[in-house]
């Protein structure tokens, strides 16, 4: 293809069209540890930012440029539309923000905090409040049985603690 058929402006930006992050159509209900962490990112972003923007000419620093900013525009409308919520801690029901410890079929007990989509993380065993899990525990106390449906089976839960 002959160079008269591009345009300079195409080879500019060739690569740093970056696909926006989804955002959820749920209440952003946060806690406020969880919106101290969307601070901290959008802090870090921030400086980020400033540093590739001094190297902008590289091509990759423009794609790095082009990622951060997306991930900013994420984290400000994420910040923007937070709901910080504090239960109250004196609920003897499962609600957000509620660590909870359940057994399980097998006699084994496990830990789960209940917090918002971005703060969500099963490897620290803090799961979504819109998780099938989460779903599943909130509403019910300390004694009850629950259902977890999952893709594999459905799991027997019997709620043992409730602290906030």
């Amino acid at each position: 293809m002959s160079r008269g058929f591009v345009k300079e402006d195409d080879l500019e930006h060739a690569g740093t069209d970056v696909p926006e992050r989804p955002v959820s159509a749920h209440p952003n209900y946060v806690t406020a540890n969880g919106y101290a962490l969307l601070q901290a990112e959008s802090q870090k972003l921030d400086l980020a930012r400033r540093a590739l923007e001094a190297n902008k000419d590289a091509p990759s620093g423009q794609e790095q440029l082009a990622i951060i900013n997306r991930d900013l525009r994420y984290i400000s409308a994420r910040l923007e539309s937070a709901l910080i919520t504090k239960p109250d801690a004196a609920s003897n029901q499962v609600l957000f923000g509620a660590t909870v410890t359940v057994e399980d079929e097998n006699g084994d007990n496990l830990t789960y905090e209940i917090v918002g989509e971005d703060e969500a993380d099963i490897k620290a065993n803090k799961v979504s409040w819109t998780s099938p899990l989460a779903k599943a525990l909130i509403g019910h106390k300390i004694g009850e049985n629950v259902v977890w449906v999952r893709p594999v089976g459905n799991a027997t839960l019997e709620i043992i603690k409730i602290s906030y």
